[in-house]
């Protein structure tokens, strides 16, 4: 039997993000616990060409309301990109979830064999079918920008866990 669309994205979307949010929140209590301003977290990046914690949050969410919107056809909110605290990072992941759970699955579905064009750097596109794009390409990106996140925190010194990435609140 075979999964839909939806199935396969909608669903490991927000579950990833609520796990992302999870992170966001042992990590302001670890700040706080430390008695330490958090933005030393939310602007914290592994390597000097690498982004900071804020934009892999930022990336990770637009990432997948990016492609739940290329494959659905709806129109996503646009977000500022001007957070700056773990608390406002962990608003924008909300809001995120809270625009996927209106993305109605029917939209989702049959949407294997559309052509989806998309910014793949700076200055260039890309286009891919719609299921190549899901399992190749969006999948991928929110699963690369959320486990560096993981990384940017454990490497901090947040107690996280493989279980808080792979259950998040759930754990």
């Amino acid at each position: 039997m075979s999964i839909s669309m939806s199935s396969a994205s909608l669903p490991v979307f927000k579950t990833m993000l609520g796990n992302l949010k999870h992170l966001l929140v042992k990590a302001q209590a670890h700040a706080d616990a430390k008695k330490f301003d958090s933005i030393v977290l939310a602007q914290f990046r592994l390597a000097p060409d690498m982004f900071p914690l804020t934009r892999q949050v930022g990336i990770a969410c637009d990432a997948a309301k990016g492609c739940a919107s290329r494959l659905s056809g709806l129109e996503a909110p646009k977000f500022d990109d001007t957070e700056t605290t773990l608390v406002e990072l962990i608003e924008r992941v909300s809001k995120t979830i809270a625009w996927l759970d209106t993305v109605p699955a029917s939209a989702i579905d049959g949407t294997e064999a559309k052509s989806i064009t998309f910014p793949a750097g700076k200055d260039k596109t890309r286009t891919m079918l719609g299921e190549d794009y899901l399992k190749f390409w969006a999948m991928p990106n929110v699963y690369f920008h959320i486990t560096t996140a993981y990384a940017i925190l454990r490497h901090n010194g947040v107690d996280v866990g493989k279980i808080d990435y792979l259950m998040g609140g759930a754990a």
